[in-house]
């Protein structure tokens, strides 16, 4: 009982002086009083939920990822669909100005602030790479020969270039389970791939064409590397509505310089539709906004990891959508490319960098 008759709040377990007390009030904040003195308050140590305040349940931290990976593989079944129905560079410039469309409301709707203007060329240069440039090119040296299986693999070296270049330019430096992780990542990938490139017509391709897709993965590679930055500080919905900007203007370039929006192909119908509207609402938007979280929050080389998964998961997809069948090899390569990606990512304590 305390001195006024009511019941004793909760003492801390901390030893106390003889002649004071010591009481925890709701706003985390021990005060502590002598008897010869006014009271003081004094800051806890230990910063946690009151006696009566339930404890919240932590957020799977997988979770995230998992959807992520998910999400970013349906990237390849899409691809596949819209060729018959539609300009890729077009269904591009179509995806990218819905999902800034999207985030722009979004942000507003939220009250967030928006970048300042000086930094606004850096949103729009990170929209650029990470994904103007990047799937312009891919999906362009796909249209021109390139085997998606080769497109696939070079894909696989994205992770080991993200980890490469983040040492000199972030500071990251990858423990030794990561590099062990991105080569099995790489590793597996390549064993997803393998059968479909030796089922594949041999064919020459123009080296341009090679260096396109080599462009791609530079591309995103950049694009990645740049979230670490200052513009980490952003709202990432306002964030993102400047970067589908900076897009946008990527697709809109190619547009015009391949004939315009009335020479190229773009047929109506439920294909269509149905890719552009998951491509832009949750390709752009779902999948873009957790890789954007995951790249923040963690080490570049990391998050990278995670594009490991999306070719075995693309596989397992068209195996489902389109009847393909996967061979023993490509179930061992999904194996060991899931080894990597868990290695990468049960990190003891990852090193942040500075967003600069």
């Amino acid at each position: 009982m305390s001195a006024d008759g009511g019941m004793a709040p909760a003492l801390q377990d901390s030893p106390r002086r003889p002649g004071t007390w010591r009481v925890r009030l709701p706003d985390n904040t021990d005060h502590s009083a002598d008897h010869s003195g006014p009271r003081k308050a004094i800051p806890r140590l230990h910063q946690g939920p009151t006696r009566f305040e339930p404890m919240s349940r932590p957020f799977p931290a997988w979770l995230p990822a998992m959807a992520f990976v998910l999400i970013w593989s349906t990237g390849f079944i899409v691809g596949k669909a819209v060729v018959p129905v539609a300009d890729s560079n077009l269904f591009l410039l179509a995806r990218f100005t819905l999902a800034a469309l999207m985030f722009s409301v979004a942000a507003m709707a939220s009250g967030v602030t928006w970048p300042a203007l000086k930094q606004v060329p850096r949103h729009l240069l990170a929209g650029a790479l990470m994904q103007g440039i990047y799937l312009c090119a891919g999906y362009g040296a796909v249209a021109h020969g390139l085997s998606p299986s080769i497109m696939a693999l070079l894909g696989a070296l994205q992770p080991l270039l993200t980890a490469l270049l983040a040492i000199p330019l972030l500071k990251e430096q990858p423990s030794s389970r990561t590099w062990r992780g991105l080569g099995l990542g790489a590793l597996g990938v390549g064993l997803v791939v393998l059968p479909a490139m030796q089922a594949g017509t041999p064919q020459t391709v123009s080296p341009w064409i090679i260096l396109t897709g080599v462009l791609a993965i530079l591309s995103i590679t950049m694009g990645t590397l740049l979230q670490k930055t200052s513009i980490a500080r952003a709202d990432i919905r306002a964030s993102s509505a400047w970067q589908n900007a900076g897009a946008m203007l990527v697709a809109g370039v190619l547009v015009c310089a391949t004939g315009g929006i009335g020479a190229l192909r773009w047929e109506t119908g439920p294909t269509l539709w149905a890719s552009l509207a998951w491509a832009a609402f949750v390709l752009s938007g779902i999948g873009t906004w957790l890789l954007l979280s995951l790249v923040r929050r963690g080490q570049a080389a990391n998050a990278a990891a995670l594009m490991f998964l999306a070719p075995p998961l693309a596989a397992v997809q068209a195996a489902l959508l389109f009847g393909d069948r996967l061979a023993p090899l490509q179930w061992l390569g999904m194996a060991v490319a899931g080894i990597g990606v868990w290695l990468c990512q049960t990190q003891g304590n990852p090193r942040h960098a500075q967003a600069r």
